[in-house]
């Protein structure tokens, strides 16, 4: 008798904020990665890399790439988005736990590649901004995120 296994369809979603030519090497190192880590993977089917260069995470209003992946995953096309990590996803918390349970919902698993966090695995609790990442996670986060922090020249007062 033959097990059947269900293929997993499997996009990547990719963002670098700026244009700036090292900036740019990342974003084309992370399209070439995914690529290649999806096709080398057993049950696994390229569905496509979503790509946004350029365009900040702390809103996904004009991040094109991102709502046409989420237009596809409503479609059913997707059943799991791989992504660096969760700054990439979304910088903004409100738009990352929307997305992530809307997500979960759909059936869709969010891998988060640096953090390695699944979202639609026991612990992966996105129920609640204060618990959005294990602490793991926001050990992993709060670097990068306070490091680009101080590399801003200060907000003049008004």
């Amino acid at each position: 008798m033959k097990t059947h296994y269900r293929v997993l369809r499997v996009a990547a979603y990719c963002r670098v904020s700026t244009k700036q030519e090292e900036q740019l090497n990342s974003y084309e190192n992370q399209v070439e990665h995914y690529t290649e880590r999806i096709n080398s993977e057993n049950g696994w089917t390229l569905e496509g890399i979503y790509a946004d260069k350029g365009i900040s995470g702390t809103s996904v209003k004009n991040r094109d790439e991102f709502n046409r992946m989420i237009r596809r995953c409503k479609q059913g096309k997707i059943d799991m988005i791989i992504t660096k990590s969760i700054v990439l996803f979304a910088r903004n918390t409100v738009d990352c736990l929307k997305y992530v349970r809307m997500l979960n919902e759909l059936g869709v698993d969010v891998y988060f590649e640096e953090q390695g966090i699944h979202s639609n695995q026991p612990g992966a609790d996105f129920t609640s901004p204060s618990t959005a990442a294990s602490p793991k996670a926001n050990r992993k986060i709060s670097a990068p995120t306070l490091n680009g922090a101080r590399h801003r020249p200060p907000v003049k007062a008004r």
